[in-house]
């Protein structure tokens, strides 16, 4: 048998990385497979994850708001930050949505139109670990649409007092911050949305999680209730108004997604080529039969181009030229592909795919979810479609 190369030496892809993106890369790989890999299926199955001990370790790390400068933060590239998730997820999404809800959302959040005073309370400590955050949009009735959304923050003399319900908050009942968006007075319709930067030992504010996912599973999520949660005028996030702030913060998300969901798509993959080479069937190895070798072939090619894919559009991101459809494009072609590749690779795999021993049917089950959060594909295909068209077909 000749020597088979890696999906990595095929695309070349190490030679459109810098030699600091490179080592940033194998930093958080080597992390992912002792600390995290060894474990995560339990996880997965107990539907239990030590969130609080792995934020702090994802805090020395680095890795927690890494894109984000000043404020302990790491201050590194989108495209080593892209790099970052795409190892994360290739152990878990669950993990990669830890990272990006504390990094993307809730720290980016509070980075990008925080005040000088929220920046240092929060910032320092969860790029640390030491605070977790959540980001509460999406309501039980408002997810793709969330201008509609009837979370309200009404004013009481200096204060505003914050009413309503979230829904599918990654980290919620686990956070000490929540980063909650409103609809206020202060503008007619979308216009009057505006962030709060919210500590979740305020009275009125709790998280109960919600158990029974199948998917996710090593990841927790919440709903958030607000029941007369009184915050003082500073607590208001000063800079964003309308659907800007918070649409701004899931573009940020969602370009590790476009990472992620290939670094998921790649451990299938990985698995599925080693299962084949040492499962024989009909006295010879898997992998020596014509069809195996077409499926492993065209799924390569897709998580290859997947990978040249996030890698253009990193760089297009670190020059500050990208725009939210180019972003659109990656998580529509990424997320697609990998939950077709991981089903595939469980073909490969028979009856040993469904089980948790092997990560195939983990990953495939986690991308459901990533194929819908952070704009559902239906969404993104609209938005492709405007661009094209420069036609609205959603409002």
């Amino acid at each position: 048998m000749s020597h088979a190369q890696s999906l990595t030496q095929l695309f070349a892809l190490d030679s459109l990385l810098e030699p600091e993106e490179i080592a940033i890369r194998d930093t958080v790989r080597k992390f992912g497979n002792e600390r995290i890999r060894p474990h995560v299926a339990r996880w997965f199955e107990d539907a239990e994850l030590p969130a609080r001990e792995l934020a702090r370790e994802l805090g020395q790390l680095g890795v927690l708001g890494m894109h984000l400068d000043g404020y302990d933060c790491a201050g590194m590239s989108a495209t080593a930050y892209g790099l970052a998730c795409l190892e994360l997820e290739a152990v878990d999404s669950g993990i990669r949505s830890l990272v990006s809800v504390q990094g993307s959302l809730a720290m980016f959040s509070i980075h990008h139109w925080g005040s000088e005073e929220q920046k240092q309370q929060w910032l320092p400590r969860m790029a640390a670990g030491e605070a977790i955050g959540c980001f509460g949009l999406t309501e039980p009735d408002f997810g793709s649409n969330p201008a509609g959304m009837r979370t309200h923050a009404k004013r009481d003399g200096d204060d505003w007092i914050l009413n309503g319900t979230k829904m599918w908050i990654t980290n919620g009942s686990i956070a000490d911050v929540a980063v909650v968006w409103a609809q206020t007075d202060l503008e007619e319709g979308a216009k009057g949305i505006r962030g709060f930067v919210v500590p979740t030992d305020t009275p009125g504010f709790s998280a109960p999680e919600i158990h029974a996912k199948l998917s996710l599973r090593a990841s927790v999520t919440s709903e958030l209730v607000l029941d007369c949660v009184r915050l003082p005028a500073s607590a208001m996030l000063p800079k964003a108004q309308g659907l800007r702030g918070p649409l701004t913060a899931l573009g940020e998300a969602r370009f590790g997604i476009v990472f992620g969901a290939i670094g998921a798509a790649r451990d299938c993959l990985e698995t599925a080529i080693d299962y084949a080479q040492s499962r024989e069937v009909f006295d010879k190895p898997l992998a020596a039969y014509q069809l195996t070798q077409a499926k492993l072939a065209d799924m390569a090619l897709e998580v290859g181009k997947g990978h040249l894919l996030a890698y253009h559009l990193g760089r297009i991101k670190d020059r500050g030229e990208i725009t939210p459809e180019q972003v659109s494009l990656g998580k529509l072609n990424n997320v697609r592909e990998a939950i077709a590749i991981a089903r595939e690779c469980r073909t490969i795999l028979g009856a040993n795919g469904i089980t948790l021993e092997y990560p195939i049917i983990r990953h495939a089950n986690n991308l459901e979810s990533v194929l819908t959060y952070e704009g559902t594909s239906e969404v993104h295909q609209l938005t492709i479609g405007k661009a094209l068209t420069g036609e609205a077909a959603f409002r």
